[in-house]
């Protein structure tokens, strides 16, 4: 329940971060841009770590913490798709 919780909450914004990125990618739009949700999700989920361990402790800390280290690589997902070469384009 500790672990389950915490990576049934992060599969949320990780699937719209990494639905986010695809779909930048498919409008062309530039590299900054397209890494953008990855970054942001980054700068969350450090963000929530160290909320959940300076000001929160405990096992609700914990539980931020861990949701924090779910999210990372939903967030690395999102970098590698954004960062991917499309070809030739027909």
């Amino acid at each position: 329940m500790m672990l389950g919780v915490p990576l049934l909450v992060a599969c949320v914004p990780g699937m719209l971060v990494i639905l986010l990125a695809w779909w930048f990618r498919k409008l062309h739009l530039s590299l900054f841009v397209r890494l953008l949700p990855g970054i942001l999700t980054v700068i969350t989920s450090i963000i929530l770590f160290y909320i959940g361990f300076v000001n929160i402790r405990g096992f609700e800390g914990a539980g931020y913490g861990i949701l924090a280290f779910f999210l990372l690589p939903f967030a690395i997902a999102s970098s590698i798709i954004a960062s991917k070469n499309t070809g030739v384009q027909s």
